[in-house]
């Protein structure tokens, strides 16, 4: 399916950029502040380009999609060759661009092949970034210990995401841009986005949380060893994986069924990994918050796409989630400072809480709107 292998090879890169970073901070021979500043710059970048990407690529899906993974391929490419933390900064600026360009790309064919083949997709596309960031990681880490260098590995990513590209040619070309929506019933679809897209933030906060703090919560609050602790990131994807293909397995179920599984799920195993003092039940927590939090994003993209064919919908639903991404590390670094990591981590609970009231507001309404 050329979708999940775009969507693989994207994921591919982020999976082995992370495993990168202390490579790149040798290389460039700078501290740990610069290196932060310079990462900050990717979601600056793929804001703006995640606006107007939406704007352009509907009805051109499958030129879309191709263009941006090979813009994001050459990105991929040039960041082996940055000489210095602020041009690695304005490398990362670009590379941010093309990835939120590459997002809006990808979610906008989905939700066209959806449409035109009466397939479900979104879950086991969105299954595969996750699958391929667990791979890279310690695929990367392997080549690092054989000897290859930052250079090297971010070429070979470059050139898997680039070759990617090629199973495209299967999709349907694409028709002309849809008619726009009128000026009330555009309205009406950015308040839609507007609400799904927070509801989606809040998701992915806590998702982007447990990426970056998890490790450093079993290490330093917990005892766990640097083996044991590296492992909360990937039971976490491995289970988000999980409940994207459970989710794809079991018979269509209404996008209301899934808002108090993720909100209560999601909520219960933040919480459990945050305050529990025991390192294997933080595991388990973790672990269920990816089972539970996993299907709702996929589902809400799928319906999305469904209610809307414009593509409008799921352009503002993805764009403003994004900004979860940019929220989540201030967010539980000034928790972190007023309550402590634990805390912090388990005060992030009451962002799935939203999804209850959705569950709620959407049954008194009486219908299956996203």
């Amino acid at each position: 399916m050329p979708l999940i292998v775009v969507c693989a090879a994207w994921g591919l890169f982020w999976g082995s950029w992370s495993a990168l970073l202390p490579a790149v901070k040798q290389q460039l021979g700078v501290s740990a502040a610069d290196l932060g500043l310079a990462l900050s710059m990717v979601p600056v970048g793929a804001l703006p380009a995640m606006a107007l990407a939406g704007r352009l690529f509907r009805g051109r899906e499958r030129a879309a999609l191709a263009g941006s993974a090979a813009a994001f391929a050459g990105c991929v490419g040039c960041l082996g060759f940055v000489p210095s933390a602020p041009l690695l900064g304005l490398a990362l600026l670009v590379l941010g661009a093309a990835s939120g360009a590459l997002d809006i790309a990808l979610n906008l064919a989905t939700g066209r092949a959806e449409r035109e083949s009466g397939r479900r997709l979104f879950q086991l596309v969105h299954a595969a970034f996750p699958v391929a960031v667990i791979v890279a990681a310690p695929a990367t880490g392997l080549a690092r210990s054989l000897g290859l260098g930052v250079t090297a590995v971010l070429a070979a990513v470059a050139a898997v995401v680039l070759v990617s590209v090629l199973p495209l040619a299967a999709l349907p070309a694409g028709g002309v841009p849809p008619v726009p929506a009128r000026d009330g019933d555009r309205r009406a679809l950015w308040g839609l986005a507007l609400v799904l897209g927070a509801l989606m933030a809040g998701v992915l906060i806590i998702e982007n949380a447990v990426e970056q703090w998890s490790v450093l919560l079993l290490e330093d609050h917990r005892g766990a060893t640097p083996l044991v602790a590296s492992a909360a990131p990937a039971v976490y994807m491995a289970a988000l994986t999980v409940g994207r293909i459970a989710a794809q397995a079991l018979p269509r179920l209404p996008v209301r069924v899934l808002y108090p599984v993720a909100g209560l799920g999601g909520a219960a195993g933040i919480a459990l990994a945050g305050l529990s003092g025991n390192v294997a039940v933080a595991l388990a927590g973790f672990a269920l918050t990816g089972l539970a939090l996993g299907p709702l994003v996929p589902a809400l993209l799928s319906r999305s796409a469904a209610d809307d064919p414009t593509g409008t919908l799921v352009w503002g639903v993805s764009t403003v989630s994004y900004t979860g991404f940019v929220v989540s590390p201030l967010l539980v670094a000034g928790l972190s400072a007023w309550i402590g990591l634990p805390a912090a981590l388990a005060a992030l609970g009451l962002l799935a809480l939203p999804l209850v009231a959705r569950f709620v507001v959407v049954g008194r309404d009486g219908g299956d709107k996203a």
